[in-house]
């Protein structure tokens, strides 16, 4: 079995964006999971996993899966304002010039 808290966990830690996908035969994550995710600082990407043009239409369902999760749209890569968008994709880049680990507070402050 999957064990999707210690995915949720290590996608927080890495800072490896979520996938709703708005797929309608699909919408995973469980939007019953969407809190665990945020309560670990989980960030989101929203995806029709469109298959042809008129699939790109799904979008609405993850949009709809991620608001009854209570995901905010300042946690979903695709809904963010550029300069945040920016600031996460910059911090990420930092981090893996350290190996894709994301230092500890405590490693931060000896640095």
């Amino acid at each position: 079995d999957l064990d999707i808290d210690k995915v949720l966990r290590t996608c927080a830690r890495y800072g490896v964006a979520v996938e709703i996908n708005a797929h309608p035969w699909r919408l995973d994550l469980d939007w019953r999971w969407h809190q665990k995710a945020l309560d670990y600082g989980c960030i989101f990407s929203i995806n029709p996993d469109a298959h042809s043009i008129r699939e790109l239409d799904h979008m609405h369902w993850g949009v709809e899966m991620a608001r009854k999760g209570g995901v905010p749209r300042t946690r979903v890569l695709n809904a963010m304002g550029l300069a945040a968008l920016l600031a996460h994709l910059s911090k990420r880049k930092c981090d893996s010039k350290s190996g894709g680990k994301r230092r500890s507070s405590a490693s931060k402050a000896a640095a």
